[in-house]
């Protein structure tokens, strides 16, 4: 997607009553344990591997992060401040805790009880199901605990691992939006809206790993998350 940095909301509002959906944003990081993978905060030790992850060519070409050493460290400082209630945003660790991704629950929308979604997996995470897990994870997060009725991405139409990410979590394509983002090649690329509403899981409310099908049919057969805080 193009927007995997945590970004100002539209509005928050601790607690906001949104049409009877009460919306409750997070001021403070919460870990999750999920299967096979750990939503957690960003540690020192994750610079290096954050830096290299970043000089990949399709995360450059989709969504840069730091390029150094300095820039990662206020990458991740701001990745782990939650104090704004303005994001939910994780390091992905897999089973060994090396980073190999990030996820982010940004521009929380406590009125329409809604906020965008993004994600990128580092090279040496890639094609283990470390980014559909994740996603997942985050999905329970934000419909379970900030009590959100709307989760959606965008990514540009040429970038298919994305899509396959979004597609294989339970995500509708819900249309194309033409030339809608400049990338960093400096061209405004169409891109695909994605979408995922709580009744589309399982328990709108609640684990949506229990059992029942989301929108593609596909039975996300994982365990309940576990949330720390």
């Amino acid at each position: 997607g193009h927007a995997g940095d945590a970004s100002g909301p539209r509005s928050v509002d601790r607690g906001w009553d949104a049409g009877g959906v009460s919306v409750s944003p997070a001021d403070r990081l919460v870990r999750v344990d999920a299967a096979g993978v750990v939503l957690r905060a960003f540690s020192p030790d994750d610079a290096h591997d954050l830096v290299a992850a970043c000089a990949d060519e399709e995360i450059a070409r989709w969504n840069p992060g730091p390029a150094g050493p300095d820039a990662a460290t206020d990458f991740m400082a701001a990745r782990n401040d939650w104090s704004d209630a303005s994001h939910a945003s994780w390091a992905v660790a897999d089973a060994s805790d090396r980073l190999v991704g990030s996820v982010s629950v940004h521009r929380i929308d406590a009125d329409q009880a809604d906020a965008e979604i993004g994600y990128w997996v580092a090279p040496w995470g890639r094609r283990q199901g470390h980014a559909t897990r994740a996603v997942l994870a985050a999905c329970g997060f934000a419909f379970s605990r900030l009590g959100l009725h709307r989760l959606y991405l965008f990514h540009a139409v040429e970038n298919w691992g994305s899509c396959a990410v979004a597609t294989a979590s339970g995500f509708v394509h819900e249309g194309t939006t033409r030339q809608s983002y400049r990338y960093p090649d400096g061209r405004y690329h169409d891109e695909h809206l994605h979408g995922i509403l709580a009744s589309d899981l399982t328990g709108a409310r609640g684990s949506f790993t229990e059992g029942g099908r989301g929108p593609s049919g596909r039975r996300p057969d994982l365990p309940p998350p576990r949330y720390l805080t």
